[in-house]
């Protein structure tokens, strides 16, 4: 039967990664002021609809932070099993 490894330490290096690079990412507010005084059904209706796609994206950032976070704690859970497992 073949081995299975769990290579801890690059898989905690590539998640660390994904979590800086998930800090790097600027979601801005839509830019009422560029409009200037226009205010029109459209542009109102704009507004909404991109302050609604910045919510959903912080939402999605939250949850991959989350899987992120989860994910560490079960590979860290798998590390200590193996660690346990081979002690016997």
């Amino acid at each position: 039967m073949p081995d299975i490894k769990l290579e801890h330490t690059g898989v905690m290096k590539q998640l660390e990664d994904m979590e800086k690079a998930l800090s790097r990412i600027v979601i801005e507010s839509p830019d009422e002021i560029s409009l200037g005084e226009n205010k029109l059904a459209y542009t109102d209706a704009w507004l909404a609809s991109e302050q609604l796609v910045k919510e959903l994206l912080e939402q999605y950032v939250q949850a991959v932070k989350q899987n992120i976070e989860d994910t560490k704690a079960n590979i860290t859970h798998l590390k200590e099993q193996d660690e346990a497992i081979a002690a016997k």
